[in-house]
């Protein structure tokens, strides 16, 4: 989850913007091939930032949440999304090709351990590929948690969230006929999924809006609609992921494997009024794991951008940089 994941707003007085050092196209084969980036010091602390969706990409406001005199900065645009290719495809698009294009990318740039940072999905892929990697995490910055599991997306499918933003929730569902709305994840990827660039267009905007409105404890309803491209890679991807249930073991998988990074530290932000991704899940994760630093914050939603959050996160990585 996360559309809201690069948008400028409150970040934009942390550190001024990053030029990068380094742009590239990785292929990392199945026919796909991402867009690579770093920015900050070439020899610093190495960092990779893993954004929202799955489906939403990178983008420039990331990376102010790093001290550029200190961090090497490492972002990309995962499979079918951003300024990878094939756009919006999801074939040979899972969480293990995730995990394993963050580990080909590590070993391309020559790096032997990093940080990883993620919010709502890409706190998701940084737990995973942490608990897969382990020897190679030093710390997990994680913020906006969703674990991935059954439970949280009924509540923001299922109509949980809707019960807070029923004029939203309404537009949301009114696309679905009404013998369908049981099963909206499934009713929408038979959208999505059609063949039709126009149907599949039209669902995509609506999912996207449904959980870009909710993502900032600011809003008071829907925004100007997301551009095609960016709506339709995103809610083709997120959809794609969710009806499979992330690819995971089981519903309870990254909580059943927190004995694999019980040695690597973490820090947990988390929107005290997140719609998208309720508190309960970052408290369940702090609980299964001793290592990790659970920060609330009052008045605050799910968004990156959330100014609360945004100055957590980087008083988080301020701290680091003197320890790690």
């Amino acid at each position: 989850m996360d559309p809201l994941s690069g948008h400028k707003g409150a970040a934009a007085f942390l550190y001024p913007p990053l030029d990068p050092f380094d742009q590239r196209i990785l292929d990392v084969g199945d026919g796909h091939r991402i867009y690579v980036e770093q920015c900050g010091k070439p020899d610093g602390v190495p960092v990779i930032v893993l954004h929202g969706g799955p489906g939403g990409g990178c983008s420039p406001a990331m990376r102010r949440y790093f001290d550029p005199s200190v961090y090497r900065v490492v972002l990309f645009d995962q499979r079918g999304c951003g300024r990878s290719r094939p756009h919006a495809s999801v074939e040979a698009n899972t969480t293990w090709h995730l995990v394993a294009d963050i580990e080909r990318i590590r070993t391309t740039l020559g790096i032997d351990r990093w940080l990883a940072f993620g919010g709502s999905w890409g706190a998701t892929l940084a737990l995973i590929y942490a608990q897969t990697h382990p020897d190679r995490v030093r710390h997990l910055i994680l913020r906006g948690i969703f674990l991935m599991t059954q439970s949280e997306l009924a509540w923001f499918y299922g109509g949980g969230a809707g019960q807070f933003w029923p004029d939203v929730w309404a537009r949301f569902t009114h696309l679905i006929p009404e013998d369908e709305r049981a099963d909206l994840i499934r009713a929408y990827n038979r959208r999505l999924f059609c063949g039709d660039a126009s149907v599949e267009t039209r669902h995509a905007r609506a999912w996207a809006a449904w959980e870009n409105t909710l993502a900032s404890i600011a809003n008071d309803g829907p925004g100007s609609e997301s551009p095609s491209d960016y709506a339709r890679a995103f809610a083709r991807l997120e959809n794609h992921y969710f009806v499979n249930g992330g690819f995971l073991e089981g519903d309870g998988h990254i909580l059943g494997n927190m004995h694999r990074i019980s040695d690597v530290p973490g820090t947990i932000v988390q929107g005290r009024y997140d719609m998208i991704c309720p508190p309960l899940s970052a408290y369940r994760l702090h609980q299964s794991w001793p290592g990790s630093v659970l920060r609330t914050i009052p008045r605050a939603g799910h968004a990156l951008s959330e100014p609360g959050i945004s100055r957590e996160l980087v008083r988080t990585t301020d701290q680091l940089r003197d320890v790690v």
